[in-house]
């Protein structure tokens, strides 16, 4: 019964503690509900408020806004207003200065009108006296025809015949005058225009020899270059074509030869074998190699640069490369790519001032003297190997016609022709460009004064100005002066055919006459 009554104590404990539970956890739950209720109307009241709050500060936004933009459309609108204003005040002067104009045309107009009305009335008074005039001359020339007994034709052509005899001489010496004042403008022109173009072309003046000096790090390099009984000096020869001088000059060898492109080549391989230091056969063909292609590329570099500096374009290649290979040629000491760069800027300034084509001036200057480029490897004078050359690659017929020309073998067909032949004398002529030697400098100016000494009534001659100007001074009982003018040109002609010399030659033929008395 005991444990009966406990296992009921127990169950009713338990109930009760459940329902106990039960109720407290019922009462906690409402009040947290009541708590979150009271909290969830705090929320929405302060929302409520900051809505509130946040809806007067976007209407004071607002109105401010609302504000700034109508004073900017005020002050926008008087900007408008303004400038309305200035346009009308513009409009109502223009209107006056309008009004005021055509007041002056009217009257321009009346004055314009009276005048034409005065020169009709003036008009017809002069057809009425030409009338009378004309009457009074029919009658007076019908009066001396009766006393002349002669027509008005025959009268007209007999004063037409006195006349024309009478201006004959006056005509001849008016034909002089003209012909000697175009010689002068024409020579002065060509004088100025000759010095404009040299003056605006500077040009340096270099000199070049047939041998080149290549530099060694020391005197043991002269043994390596020779080689075991020579073999690496004669391989270098026999590659290059070019002598090498191994002597006594310190820590230098020389190398000789009259192609200066091979000569470069020959250079340009020294040095790679010097600076790589195995020097044997086998390595100096390929240094070789390598060096002809190096100076391949070179000769194309240079030329496409010459190109570009004379604006030049549109050349064919292989030509362009026979452009760089007149760097590495001479002419009387004078660099012929220098020179030839020299005479397309001369002959592009000339054609410039005349009105002829600037670039194709360039161009036939640049290519002048093209024949020398090759004149090493293939026989025939430079004039004829550049016109073959020009003509194989298609270049205009002027630049072949210059070519041809410019030494005077064949007539000059275009101006372009003659401004280069002109170009090309005076870069030759320019002091220092070209050098001789002293004794054939001595030898050209003691021929060309016994060439003057050698024809009858020469007193004596001097050669001056390096050979650039003969002076004749002769016996005046033994030549006159027309005879003077003949001499002059027969010493030009026997200079042209005896002498050899670039530029030109003025030979000078002077005769005086002094006849001296003293009064007493």
């Amino acid at each position: 019964m005991m444990d009966a009554f406990s296992l009921i104590l127990a169950a009713l404990a338990i109930v009760v503690g459940i329902v106990i539970g039960y109720a407290i956890r019922k009462l906690s739950y409402e009040k947290k509900i009541a708590e979150a209720h009271q909290s969830a109307e705090e929320i929405i009241h302060s929302a409520k408020q900051e809505a509130a709050t946040a809806k007067k500060e976007a209407i004071l936004e607002a109105k401010d806004e609302s504000h700034r933009y109508r004073e900017s459309v005020e002050d926008e609108l008087k900007q408008r207003r303004n400038e309305i204003q200035k346009q009308e005040d513009r409009l109502l002067q223009r209107e006056t200065s309008l009004d005021h104009k055509d007041d002056a045309l009217e009257k321009r107009e009346t004055a314009a009108s009276k005048r034409e009305h005065s020169l009709d009335v003036q008009k017809k008074k002069l057809q009425e006296r030409q009338a009378d005039a004309e009457e009074l001359v029919a009658k007076r020339q019908a009066e001396l025809e009766k006393v002349a007994q002669l027509s008005h034709e025959d009268a007209k052509n007999e004063v037409l015949n006195r006349v024309k005899d009478e201006l004959k001489t006056e005509r001849a010496v008016m034909i002089r005058d003209s012909e000697q004042n175009a010689e002068l403008t024409a020579d002065r022109q060509a004088k100025k225009l000759i010095v404009e173009a040299i003056q605006r072309s500077a040009a340096d003046v270099v000199s070049e020899a047939t041998v080149t000096v290549v530099n060694l790090p020391n005197d043991d390099m002269k043994g390596r270059i020779i080689g075991r009984e020579g073999r690496n000096i004669r391989t270098l020869e026999t590659l290059t074509g070019i002598d090498l001088i191994i002597d006594d000059t310190p820590e230098a060898v020389v190398l000789s030869g009259f192609d200066p492109v091979r000569r470069e080549i020959a250079k340009i391989a020294l040095e790679h074998l010097i600076q790589d230091g195995r020097i044997h056969p086998a390595r100096i063909e390929d240094a070789v190699e390598k060096a002809r292609a190096q100076m391949d590329t070179q000769l194309r570099e240079t030329g496409e640069q010459a190109l570009f500096d004379l604006g030049i374009h549109s050349m064919h290649p292989d030509l362009i490369k026979t452009v760089g290979r007149m760097k590495y040629r001479t002419s009387y000491g004078q660099n012929v790519l220098d020179h030839s760069i020299e005479v397309a800027k001369l002959a592009g300034i000339m054609a410039a001032e005349l009105g002829e084509d600037v670039t194709l001036a360039k161009r036939a200057g640049l290519l002048h003297d093209i024949g020398k480029a090759i004149d090493h490897e293939v026989d025939g004078s430079h004039v004829e190997l550049g016109v073959e050359l020009t003509r194989k690659y298609k270049e205009n017929k002027v630049v072949i016609n210059t070519i041809a020309s410019h030494h005077g073998d064949v007539p000059a067909e275009s101006v372009i022709a003659a401004l280069v032949q002109a170009a090309d004398a005076i870069s030759g002529a320019r002091p220092g460009a070209r050098s001789e030697s002293l004794e054939q400098y001595i030898q050209r100016l003691k021929k060309l004064e016994s060439i003057a000494n050698d024809h009858n009534g020469v007193d004596h001659s001097y050669a001056i100005q390096a050979g650039r100007e003969l002076r004749v001074i002769v016996k005046p009982k033994k030549i006159s002066d027309l005879q003077a003018t003949v001499l002059s040109h027969d010493i030009k002609n026997e200079i042209e055919k005896e002498l050899e010399y670039p530029g030109h030659i003025k030979v000078t033929v002077i005769r005086e006459v002094r006849a001296v008395d003293y009064a007493k």
